[in-house]
């Protein structure tokens, strides 16, 4: 199970209590993933989803909020599974509680926003929203939500209650679509949880938190990685400089305590300045061991531009 499906399936479970809630949430699931038709002269609103979960939620909202039972039924058709409910009474119960309107194809809007009148109707909304047309990518992989919106009116819809939340989404135009998204890990996790799905929101956070401890290692790696490898040229070219000095015979013109570390170095070219300098009969610090090593380097720069000097 992928974890947009997850989440539909926690979201499919969690029936809210209070009566305006369940109106909000159908109303919402109406509005993304309803349809409304004429058959033998009677109206037929459907809600279908690909998954049974959604529509079996869909069933229940229908009962508990409008107080329906017969002429309502959940089909399969194909791949997809709808909720289905006839005749015009039910049908004109239905519009009246949700305040909806039919449009062009037999799509439903919502009449006005007076439904959506407190936070917690707007999170209600949102989450049938959802479970008509949101999906969540796999966070292992990357952080990207979604609701594809059939038009520019709903995607507006969802953007405005989203930001009323604290968070900004994008909203982009993808073929017939109009699609509202979060990017950011923390503005996903935020709105997951405004929707009540606790179990994806868990796993989410346990995902980031995975992710930021690899990522923390990774770094801490590559940084002594990095610092491994500078000291690694470090040691080539003081053990360069030094072993020119000796061929030059000017290793034995230096004072002794530059002598003394110049040996230690040709001795163990891949120990630490801080150990290197404790090998020495008289142990100096780590910033006494570069000052001595760093001093040889310009003894051996010196004599190389001295030769240069003369063969030119």
């Amino acid at each position: 199970m992928s974890f947009s499906s997850g989440i539909r399936e926690e979201l499919s479970r969690l029936v809210p209590e209070e009566q305006d809630l369940k109106i909000a949430e159908l109303s919402a699931a109406l509005c993304f993933a309803g349809r409304l038709r004429e058959e033998e002269g009677e109206p037929v609103l459907t809600i279908s989803a690909e998954r049974v979960s959604p529509v079996r939620k869909y069933f229940t909202l229908l009962k508990k909020a409008i107080k329906i039972e017969d002429s309502l039924f959940v089909l399969k058709r194909g791949s997809a599974y709808t909720a289905e409910l006839k005749g015009r009474e039910p049908v004109e119960e239905v519009f009246g509680a949700c305040r909806l309107l039919k449009r062009e194809g037999g799509r439903l809007f919502l009449r006005s926003r007076g439904l959506l009148i407190d936070d917690g109707r707007r999170r209600a909304f949102l989450r049938g929203a959802f479970l008509a047309c949101g999906t969540v990518s796999d966070p292992e992989k990357s952080y990207h939500l979604e609701f594809v919106c059939p038009d520019e009116e709903k995607a507006e819809l969802l953007r405005s209650l989203i930001q009323g939340l604290g968070m900004e989404p994008g909203v982009v135009t993808r073929k017939r679509s109009e699609v509202v998204y979060l990017k950011g890990s923390d503005d996903i996790v935020d709105l997951l949880g405004a929707m009540g799905a606790v179990s994806a929101l868990m796993k989410m956070e346990n995902v980031r938190i995975l992710k930021e401890m690899r990522n923390s290692v990774n770094r801490q790696v590559n940084c002594e990685t990095a610092n491994l490898s500078k000291m690694v040229d470090a040691s080539f070219r003081q053990v360069r400089d030094i072993e020119y000095l000796k061929e030059a015979g000017a290793l034995d013109t230096l004072p002794e305590p530059l002598k003394e570390a110049a040996l230690m170095r040709l001795a163990n070219p891949e120990v630490p300045l801080k150990e290197l300098g404790a090998l020495l009969p008289v142990p100096v610090g780590k910033s006494g061991m570069n000052h001595r090593l760093r001093k040889l380097s310009e003894y051996a720069e010196q004599l190389r531009g001295e030769k240069k000097e003369q063969l030119s």
